[in-house]
């Protein structure tokens, strides 16, 4: 092989095949678009823990969306090589949150139009989406279910325990009872009045309730 060989590759002729100033403006407008979204996400997380990971990985997947469509774009084989490659990639994290989904999908979207060079399109089209999420997330669900967790000695303190429960909240259902030899356990969920979560005490002083206790969750109780 000689130099006039290498000169001739077909790699070396693809060199040029994506403009530089084109790879680098759609990256840099993906990296800033990128941190606009992480920004929305974290104005918009309502969980207890926050990922810095996942929040990284808004990032670098609105950079590598973008590399690869870019790449894609460029070359029609390697377009078909690349949904090849990519049918067998699978992802086995968890996504506990739904609104995580919302958010990967986001950023695959944004890196897509941006590398089909539609970049007014993906800029106006982030700004509207955050500015839709940040309304919605501004308002506070009132609604909000929980759990109580409730345990009674007899039938006595259950009617007693639930016309009080009926009183403080502003709907309950009976979700789960259980009868042991020791008591019985009811599980309730329950929504609050106002937020107001100090019927609790007043159940916990009720005679013949042993315990009770209030948890949050998202609604996806299975029972």
């Amino acid at each position: 092989m000689t130099f006039n060989d290498i000169f001739k590759s077909s790699f070396l002729d693809r060199f040029d095949a994506v403009p530089l100033v084109d790879a680098v403006l759609a990256l840099v407008l993906a990296c800033v678009l990128g941190l606009f979204i992480l920004l929305i996400y974290k104005r918009t997380y309502t969980g207890v823990m926050y990922s810095a990971s996942f929040g990284v990985c808004l990032v670098a997947i609105t950079l590598i969306t973008t590399l690869v469509i870019l790449a894609v774009s460029s070359n029609v084989l390697l377009s078909l090589g690349m949904v090849g490659a990519l049918s067998i990639v699978r992802f086995r994290t968890p996504v506990k949150e739904p609104l995580d989904i919302v958010y990967l999908f986001w950023c695959i979207g944004t890196g897509i139009v941006l590398a089909a060079g539609l970049i007014v399109l993906a800029i106006l089209g982030c700004i509207f989406i955050g500015l839709i999420m940040l309304v919605l997330s501004s308002k506070k669900d009132r609604e909000q279910p929980y759990m109580l967790a409730v345990r009674v000695e007899n039938d006595a303190a259950e009617q007693r325990m639930a016309e009080t429960l009926e009183a403080a909240v502003q709907a309950s259902a009976l979700k789960a009872k259980t009868v042991t030899g020791e008591g019985t356990e009811l599980t309730y969920e329950v929504r609050l009045r106002n937020g107001a979560s100090d019927f609790v005490g007043t159940l916990c002083a009720l005679e013949g309730v042993e315990h009770a206790a209030l948890v949050s969750y998202n609604g996806d109780y299975q029972g």
